[in-house]
């Protein structure tokens, strides 16, 4: 599949900005099933430079800022993606390593441990207690193969929470997700990370952009794509294996991977610092057009 990527973010102020830096995280990444062409970014007002960075995790990364007083802030990016299925059979394929055996090869292997460390750890928005390992506790069993076990995980999510648009922030704890079973993308993502990290496996934040498709009979609505979230997790013998516990699926040709990391406050879209005061509003429309 080929499809033009449109993501507009639109910034208006009460008050006048004088200074803003922002750090932009949008451009898809480029993979084996996965190429990006044509990325273009259009700032408004327009900044003196644009500079393209490799973040630690690999993703690129665009730095701006602005010095003039402003009201308004508009960042448009576009791209062309396409998503090759035929490089996707081994996304499809289960693994047979059990949760022990899995568990095991990380003890043992030193140089593999090191390197999926900071995917087990505790990351600044992805904390577990008991709770949190307790409702995932009946999806683990250590005779089980680690990748049915996690998929077990992200239906129990998609089977007993409701997706709840605006119930939570950035900033909602996994907690309160868990307790109240409500949430959007990013709010399954970072439960599925935790329950996963809890029981010792390597799971990480992939952010990007899902294709909706409208009601039938219905013409799609400009700007009614949203960015998308889920995760993936290391299985042995097989690398990163993919999962979406929101749409409780394996993520396919309509799934676009614009970066990874620990979780989303690695890859926030936009993040910057403003010099001002009052308040603002902010208004995202996003479109992924099949080509």
């Amino acid at each position: 599949m080929k499809y033009k990527l449109v993501h507009k973010t639109k910034y208006e102020y009460a008050q006048a900005v004088n200074n803003y830096h922002s750090l932009l995280c949008l451009m898809p990444r480029t993979l084996p099933n996965q190429s990006c062409r044509n990325f273009h970014i259009q700032i408004t007002p327009q900044p003196s430079q644009i500079v393209e960075r490799t973040d630690f995790y690999g993703n690129k990364t665009h730095y701006f800022s602005l010095h003039a007083p402003h009201k308004e802030l508009t960042v448009l990016t576009t791209a062309l993606v396409e998503r090759n299925v035929e490089d996707m059979g081994a996304l499809f394929m289960p693994s047979e390593i059990s949760c022990a055996a899995a568990r095991q090869r990380q003890l043992s292997d030193r140089s593999l441990k090191i390197a999926l460390l900071e995917y087990i750890l505790p990351s600044p928005m992805v904390k577990w207690g008991q709770d949190i390992s307790a409702f995932a506790s009946d999806c683990f069993q250590e005779d089980m193969p680690l990748y049915e076990c996690v998929r077990n995980l992200c239906r129990k999510i998609y089977t007993e929470f409701d997706f709840v648009p605006d119930f939570t922030t950035v900033h909602t704890p996994i907690e309160d997700v868990l307790a109240a079973k409500k949430g959007v993308c990013q709010d399954f993502s970072h439960l599925a990370i935790a329950c996963i990290r809890s029981f010792g496996f390597a799971a990480r934040y992939v952010s990007g952009y899902l294709e909706t498709l409208p009601p039938p009979g219905r013409p799609k609505l400009q700007g009614s794509d949203a960015s998308h979230a889920w995760i993936s997790v290391f299985i042995p013998d097989y690398g990163w294996c993919d999962f979406d516990p929101t749409n409780n699926v394996v993520p396919g040709e309509r799934h676009i991977v614009t970066a990874w990391g620990r979780d989303y406050s690695d890859v926030p879209p936009l993040k910057g610092i403003i010099f001002s005061y009052g308040k603002h509003t902010l208004t995202v429309e996003v479109d992924v057009i099949p080509v």
